[in-house]
């Protein structure tokens, strides 16, 4: 089974985007409390390890995974 990335690009001009704004933005849970829930519960990983900081800037080049999801960090289009 092939797990397929999705990726998520920054909004011009931003360097960074703290990491329960993506699981939140592609809908991955209802809102941003559940998004920070999840991370500081450690279900969430950045670059493979368990990351529980909900406002962990995460750059370009970033891996985030979450309930068999994987998300690349992308620049802006």
């Amino acid at each position: 089974m092939t797990t397929q990335t999705q990726a998520f690009a920054l909004l011009q001009g931003d360097e960074f985007v703290e990491l329960y704004k993506v699981l939140k933005v592609l809908g991955l849970v209802n809102g941003g409390g559940e998004a920070k829930h999840v991370i500081t519960e450690g279900q969430v990983t950045v670059n493979g390890e368990v990351d529980t900081r909900k406002r962990k800037k995460c750059v370009i080049g970033d891996i985030v995974s979450f309930n068999g999801a994987t998300i690349e960090i992308v620049p802006a289009q």
